[in-house]
């Protein structure tokens, strides 16, 4: 009987043990913009910066504005490997294991891709850090030039939405030249590539049926490279996915949604910023509370996988001189957050461990992990705690 108890007694503190190490992939989407070498930036932000830019003249342009912020690294040109293997290093020994690149296609070729070509893919030490692409296919306007942002975003420079021809060339390139990199993010084996804007891509490719071809397609190709599927996400905003073709609810037990996220082949989703689907100018705790419940209803309302999401803040004034803000958004009441996430994940034991946050770095919507002159590493910090020191 005493080695019985002795066995079980064991057998628990080796069942906790496990428990405790339980791995997360904390994947930060990271803004490419901070880039020195991509001439196709300059129009932008002439200073040859990127969007640094928009971060280090903010008092010069709105003078005594109470928006006064400066990175701790300095104004670094993230499309430098050197540059690229310190913030890898950091972020890997803070607990953020992957990256979602914001990866941009416009008038016919990519955009803002040297962080990752040029940065990321050149560090030596690469491979501490997975990655994957958020194909991040909204319109191009005003907001990114900050000469003309005051007068609204009216005017489209760019369109985020492709025919189908084009949309064939981005996910063929994108096939060779990423998820073939042996640290591409896959789940159970499958390239994980999300799409920002639904209603974009479906509005390019000329409707639901059209899109859902292309995306079987794309599907096909591949398997046909070798993988054994696609994951394919979407960003999830508060869009309630209205189009022709999905059957509308009938009854309050049908999913609307759902139905038309299983029609279009999507495997899972996440969000990228809370300002996406709450009123964020309010309290950090009030827009929390609101996120928590926002994860519940869609855990209830899809039967495809929702991974938890935690924006650190926001406030887009920097681009715009005015702007929602999400208030008392420290560290403290952040880590509070991954806590809160990584407990849901716990709670769905068939649910991969991925959450998301916003972000590594956008510096000009004022949520980043990156260490600045207000709370130094306090957001690093704050994940090391949760996910690496406990």
């Amino acid at each position: 009987m005493k080695h019985s108890i002795i066995i079980l007694t064991v057998l628990a503190t080796m069942s906790v043990s496990l428990k405790a190490q339980q791995s997360y992939d904390v994947a930060a989407y990271l803004y490419p913009a901070y880039a020195a070498d991509d001439p196709r930036l300059r129009p932008f932000w002439p200073h040859g910066m990127g969007e640094w830019e928009t971060v280090y003249n903010m008092q010069q342009r709105n003078p005594g504005h109470y928006w006064d912020r400066h990175p701790l690294w300095g104004y670094v040109n993230e499309a430098d490997p050197a540059v690229m293997e310190m913030e890898i290093d950091q972020a890997a020994d803070h607990g953020v294991n992957v990256f979602i690149f914001d990866w941009y296609w416009f008038d016919g070729r990519p955009f803002m891709e040297t962080t990752l070509t040029n940065g990321f893919l050149k560090a030596r030490n690469r491979d501490r850090m997975k990655f994957y692409l958020m194909w991040a296919n909204h319109n191009v306007e005003n907001y990114w030039d900050t000469r003309i942002s005051k007068y609204g975003g009216e005017n489209i420079i760019w369109k985020g939405g492709v025919d189908r021809e084009e949309f064939e060339k981005i996910c063929k390139r994108n096939i060779e030249m990423f998820f073939k990199q042996p640290n591409y993010y896959k789940i159970d084996g499958k390239p994980v590539f999300m799409i920002y804007e639904v209603t974009t891509f479906i509005e390019g490719i000329g409707g639901v049926d059209a899109a859902v071809d292309a995306l079987k397609w794309f599907r096909a190709e591949v398997k046909k490279a070798g993988f054994p599927d696609l994951e394919l996400q979407f960003t999830m905003w508060n869009q309630q996915f209205n189009y022709s073709g999905v059957d509308s609810a009938k009854s309050s037990q049908e999913r609307p949604r759902d139905s038309f996220a299983r029609k279009m082949g999507f495997n899972s989703m996440s969000h990228y910023q809370f300002c996406h689907f709450i009123n964020v100018d309010d309290d950090y705790q009030v827009v929390l509370d609101q996120a928590y419940q926002e994860w519940d209803k869609l855990d209830e309302e899809f039967t495809i996988p929702y991974y938890p999401h935690i924006s650190i803040g926001w406030d887009n004034s920097p681009r715009t001189g005015k702007s929602a803000v999400i208030r008392e958004n420290t560290p403290e009441r952040f880590e509070g957050a991954l806590r809160k996430a990584k407990a849901w994940v716990d709670a769905r034991p068939k649910l991969h461990p991925l959450i998301t946050i916003n972000s590594w770095n956008e510096w000009t919507e004022t949520s980043y992990l990156q260490p600045d002159d207000v709370y130094g590493y306090g957001y690093l910090d704050a994940v090391k705690k949760v996910f690496v020191d406990e």
